[in-house]
């Protein structure tokens, strides 16, 4: 949101959107039209109770045998409630997420340009399905999981929907961390971590090798903070902001 900001006051135009997991969901409040003025106080409103909800299940004997640590319903209907829109349709800006299908392991994506079949509402609860934490999604007939779980950074995507400039903002950790902390935190906590170093890894193979269309590569300042850390959203949204503009005054480079 600090990023759409820094955007907005570049007066950069958006002619498409690309996301997964949490940045689908915020990339389709931009493309539903809002401003970051209306944005910033959504995530300042936001709190853990509203997309958290332990499966006290899973403390049970037999408990691993569940399928997530977390119900799905407080997530699903924070989607919901946010939204400004219902259907693809509506987007002011085209928008497309992705999930990955367990079944396969390819990567389905949903939005103008691809599958419209399943709703907006559905497909973004699909791509921020994070493995262990929240249930699997179930649409038309496939079992899904994060987008991240396979692109983390689609740039590739981007640039096959015909994008002439990518600004690319990278919300995930790079590689060092608190290691005694993170172990001190749990298995969840080494999951997460051990998930986020192989995605780092991807994501620096893809903009090394990148060929493409002009990149703007945005990283924000984001080692050792958590995914569900919502007493740090001033630091994220401020940060953000930090990023891109100094991303922006150094220009597009290749």
């Amino acid at each position: 949101m600090g990023a759409w900001q820094a955007m907005e006051e570049a007066g950069l135009t958006v002619s498409g959107i690309v996301g997964c997991s949490i940045g689908g969901l915020v990339g389709a409040l931009i493309a539903a039209g809002m401003r970051w003025k209306e944005l910033v106080p959504l995530a300042f409103a936001l709190e853990r109770s509203d997309i958290v909800r332990i499966n006290r299940r899973a403390a049970w004997i037999n408990g691993i045998k569940q399928e997530s640590v977390f119900h799905d319903e407080p997530l699903k209907e924070y989607i919901d409630r946010v939204l400004p829109v219902k259907e693809w349709a509506e987007l002011d800006i085209p928008l497309q997420v992705n999930a990955v299908n367990l079944a396969t392991g390819s990567t389905e994506w949903f939005g103008p340009g691809a599958d419209t079949s399943v709703s907006l509402a559905d497909a973004l609860y699909a791509t921020s399905a994070l493995p262990v934490f929240y249930p699997p999604a179930r649409v038309a007939g496939k079992i899904l999981v994060d987008g991240g779980t396979d692109h983390s950074f689609p740039l590739e995507r981007a640039a096959e929907l015909g994008a002439t400039g990518i600004v690319a903002v990278d919300v995930g950790s790079a590689g060092g961390a608190d290691a005694p902390r993170v172990v001190s935190k749990g298995m969840l906590a080494i999951h997460h971590r051990v998930v986020g170093i192989m995605s780092w890894m991807r994501r620096m193979e893809r903009i090394e090798s990148w060929h493409g269309p002009p990149l703007l590569l945005v990283r924000p300042r984001l080692d050792g903070f958590d995914t569900f850390e919502f007493d740090q959203t001033r630091y994220f949204l401020e940060e953000g902001y930090r990023a891109t503009r100094s991303a922006l005054m150094a220009g597009l480079t290749t």
